[in-house]
């Protein structure tokens, strides 16, 4: 079959293509701006694709096409595509009905961390020798990869974002799985939601679909997880988290050294690469999800020393003049907060400046400034940036941030703010879920050399 996917250049639409392919389909695409790593992941599997939404490219018509999240009607691809009654579908139907009928799928759901649990999860599998297969909406660095389709069970990052433009439900009620992570539940995608209970009620469909001889795995401590369970619930639960079945101590500050307890019984002690809290919980829900499976606590605790976490999580960019830059994918009031809760418990009292790229739709709404102070108050400076008109007064936030240096429009004018700030022994953390303008390159290469000017 010939699969033709708009919007291959996405990391969800792109692993979808990786993943036919392995099935022996012949796989194109296209896209506005394909960019790495998903350009090098597409052309190391052989895949075809074209720049742009030219109807052209359909004149020899695919056998289907797979249509992503991010196309619309007026799309001139999309209309041609109605208007020649092409057979289309949409990527979470394809992979549902492809890709997932017949295996265990592990979905991981949630506002924070599905991405680095999903990776945490699948890498447990494969230690454990269970040959998994995985779409994730990141590059895990164990893997290199984004997907793999694996011949055991499979692990899918489960997005609560809408599934395409005739498709207005949850892209994870598409999957069915038997095992479902619920990491945690917030007001997230302004653009889509009116507010919290409108996602509530996309879970709580998803409840409806996970099997009573599956596994529900969720976290013990988060009221909007408990208000959508307590509307019904016919699937077996095990909690993760204070309070829950799966627990985890602490040892160090930056809790890359921790203790792990399971129905209060001590398990052993685990160490790995990854610091902050939330990563521990992380790591809890995937060890309860790999049980489910077969994987012992022992096995799953000792894979975790092993495990390299996802790109753009906390990564170091580059340690330059006494500097260490981060680069991050947060951009939820939530996710800042811990990610820097995270950096200071391992950097202690250096200096932290933080930099926080409202470029998501929900950001730019201001669904999320009331929370934007608060999550930045372990910063010691904390610059704000976004390329796009806000819908909503930036001052409400500014004046709530004492160590403020201020808000650019403008990347050069950013990193022009943090070269003048920067000094040695300092960490800045750079987080955006997008590319930032490229500031990350640009701030290294002026800190390498602070007399080659600014703009």
């Amino acid at each position: 079959m010939h699969l033709h996917i708009l919007g291959i250049g996405g990391t969800f639409m792109g692993g979808l293509a990786q993943l036919a392919k392995a099935q022996g389909h012949t796989v194109s695409g296209c896209d506005t701006g394909i960019y790495s790593p998903m350009r090098e992941q597409l052309d190391g599997a052989g895949i075809a694709w074209q720049e742009g939404y030219d109807p052209a490219q359909l004149a020899t018509p695919p056998d289907q096409c797979v249509i992503g999240n991010a196309l619309s009607r007026g799309n001139a691809l999309v209309e041609h595509i109605l208007a020649n009654d092409l057979p289309y579908t949409s990527g979470p139907q394809w992979l549902g009905e492809q890709v997932l009928r017949g295996r265990h799928v592990l979905a991981v759901a949630g506002t924070h961390g599905k991405t680095t649990t999903a990776s945490l999860l699948a890498w447990i599998l494969e230690q454990a020798g269970l040959t998994p297969g995985f779409l994730i909406g990141g590059v895990p660095q164990n893997f290199g990869v984004s997907a793999h389709l694996g011949t055991g069970p499979f692990v899918v990052e489960a997005d609560e974002y809408d599934t395409a433009f005739f498709d207005k439900r949850a892209k994870f009620l598409h999957y069915r799985p038997r095992t479902a992570i619920l990491n945690n539940l917030e007001f997230d995608h302004a653009d889509i939601y009116p507010d919290l209970a409108a996602i509530e009620w996309q879970f709580h469909q998803l409840l409806r679909a996970v099997p009573g001889n599956g596994r529900l795995i969720v976290n013990a401590a988060d009221a909007n997880l408990a208000r959508v369970l307590g509307r019904g619930c016919w699937t077996p639960v095990t909690r993760f988290g204070p309070g829950g079945d799966w627990q985890a101590t602490p040892l160090t500050p930056d809790a890359s050294r921790f203790e792990l307890l399971l129905a209060g019984e001590r398990i052993g002690v685990g160490e790995w690469s990854l610091a902050g809290v939330h990563n521990l919980h992380n790591a809890l829900a995937a060890l309860a999800a790999a049980a489910e499976v077969g994987v012992t606590p022992a096995q799953g605790l000792a894979a975790l020393a092993g495990f390299k976490n996802v790109r753009r999580r906390l990564e170091v960019v580059v340690q330059v003049s006494g500097v260490t830059v981060y680069d991050d994918f947060a951009h939820h009031p939530t996710a800042i907060a811990a990610t820097l809760a995270a950096l200071r418990g391992r950097v202690g009292a250096a200096r932290i400046l933080a930099v926080v790229d409202l470029r998501s739709n929900s950001m730019r709404q201001g669904a999320h400034r009331a929370g934007l102070a608060g999550a930045l108050a372990d910063a010691n400076l904390a610059l704000l940036h976004c390329a796009q008109p806000l819908a909503w007064d930036i001052e409400e936030v500014l004046r709530d941030l004492p160590r403020s240096s201020g808000f650019f429009d403008s990347s050069d004018a950013l990193v022009d703010a943090l070269a003048l700030a920067a000094r040695p022994g300092d960490h800045v953390l750079l987080m955006s879920n997008g590319a930032f303008g490229g500031v990350h390159a640009t701030l290294a290469a002026r800190l390498k050399n602070p007399s080659g000017g600014g703009s």
